[in-house]
């Protein structure tokens, strides 16, 4: 089997085989964290559950679901399963919304870690001639650690560059000869834009070839603007802190989105019912960590939206197959009865000649009842051209034929809407 695969023997197992594995790791998780640890031992025992009830991959089902508010009730150390002495590297999420998410790692845990990243980053494409450039933030957050221990496990050089000073980051694009940039999608086209105004053109004056992104939602019809603007291939990479960080599901070549399995047991489910969907239905991803040492999760609940079918890639993989992400259920808008992502007015939004790829969309809320409009900054050149209300007008056409909803847009002066370094704010509240 090609050299594409980063591990022939798990990335092309037969479905028969992954899915014994699968139920053997399970069997041996519910096992030890119902020895491990109290929370769960009292979980498992409040649902009636021991560890023999575990036998079949459907019996998960049995198992009540982990959320983030668990999570947080339990903070910082109650859902480890090891000694904090086993412990030697540690997490966090921004914590922006109540006490951070912490994940904790044992020694093993960190060497998976860097094997999904190296497995994920091979499938992009990622060599060992490569020069990947980390803009990703160092910290806590688990982005820039995932990237930086795949690439180096493959034998790529890693600029640690983290994010911000945009500036230095063009300089050592060029310098370093730079071939894959790890970061956001946002803060691409940011560094993009002003290499742009340094008078560059990302396209030709740099090496890069490939970009290595995650952490937000992007639309293809973003992708595909990115490719275009820096003449790259564009990956995207899934991963969250409750479950290792990036390393659950990237792209291949054919720019499938493949879920590590054999570490990362996933169910779809319907977000208010709870019950498991079939192959190829849209509902709420959860995982559970079938590996995982020091903080294993079982059955968490993501909050994304998405579908798994378990077709074979053209790629050689069997790994399931993860439709892209169509938004979190929290980021979901009801307007006047219509049912409303983020991800949808951002599709509608890049098929307008003349747009740029900064906007925000602003949400209103006046008693019960919740309006939108989109605030949208058109390109410098369309901005100098003038007719800025025709410009809306298009705007709101491109929305109205996705959502079949009318949302007012207002055109901004370029550079009117905040940078980020990081994940972009898309949605505000006013």
């Amino acid at each position: 089997m090609p050299e594409k695969l980063w591990d022939n023997k798990i990335e092309s197992m037969p479905l028969s085989k992954l899915k014994d594995l699968q139920l053997k790791r399970l069997k041996e998780l519910v096992h030890r964290v119902y020895e491990k640890n109290k929370y769960y031992k009292n979980k498992l025992s409040d649902a009636k559950i021991k560890p023999s009830d575990i036998k079949t991959l459907k019996d998960i089902e049995k198992i009540p679901f982990l959320t983030k508010q668990d999570l947080r009730e339990y903070y910082p150390f109650g859902l480890v399963c090891t000694a904090l002495d086993e412990i030697v590297e540690v997490h966090a999420s921004s914590g922006t919304t109540g006490k951070p998410v912490v994940g904790p790692y044992t020694k093993n845990d960190v060497e998976l870690w860097a094997e999904v990243m190296a497995r994920s980053l091979w499938a992009n494409g990622l060599r060992k001639k490569d020069i990947m450039q980390n803009s990703y933030g160092y910290g806590l957050f688990t982005g820039a650690h995932g990237f930086e221990k795949g690439a180096q496990k493959i034998g790529a050089m890693v600029i640690t560059i983290s994010s911000g000073n945009t500036e230095r980051q063009i300089d050592v694009l060029r310098d370093f000869g730079t071939t894959a940039l790890a970061c956001t999608p946002s803060y691409s086209l940011h560094i993009a834009e002003i290499a742009e105004e340094n008078g560059l053109n990302p396209s030709k004056d740099f090496k890069l070839r490939l970009g290595l992104f995650g952490a937000e939602a992007w639309s293809e019809e973003m992708r595909r603007n990115i490719e275009k603007r820096w003449g790259i291939v564009a990956h995207e990479h899934y991963g969250l802190t409750e479950l290792i960080g990036p390393g659950v599901v990237s792209e291949c070549e054919y720019k499938k989105l493949h879920v590590n399995a054999d570490h990362f047991l996933p169910e779809v489910i319907d977000p208010i019912s709870g019950e498991t969907l079939e192959s190829d239905k849209e509902g709420e991803l959860v995982f559970t960590t079938l590996t995982k040492e020091a903080f294993p999760a079982i059955r968490f609940r993501t909050r994304d939206l998405a579908s798994i079918n378990e077709e074979k890639c053209k790629c050689g993989r069997t790994l399931p197959i993860q439709s892209r992400i169509k938004g979190r259920s929290d980021d979901m808008m009801k307007v006047k009865g219509v049912i409303v992502f983020p991800s949808q007015i951002e599709a509608a939004l890049m098929q307008v000649t003349g747009v740029s790829d900064n906007y925000q969309i602003v949400k209103t809320k006046q008693g019960d009842i919740t309006s939108l409009s989109v605030e949208v900054e058109p390109s410098e050149e369309r901005y100098k051209e003038g007719h800025l209300d025709d410009f809306e007008k298009q705007a709101e056409a491109a929305i109205y034929r996705i959502l079949n909803l009318n949302v007012p847009v207002k055109a901004l002066q370029p550079k009117a809407i905040p940078r980020s370094t990081g994940k972009a704010k898309r949605v505000i509240e006013r």
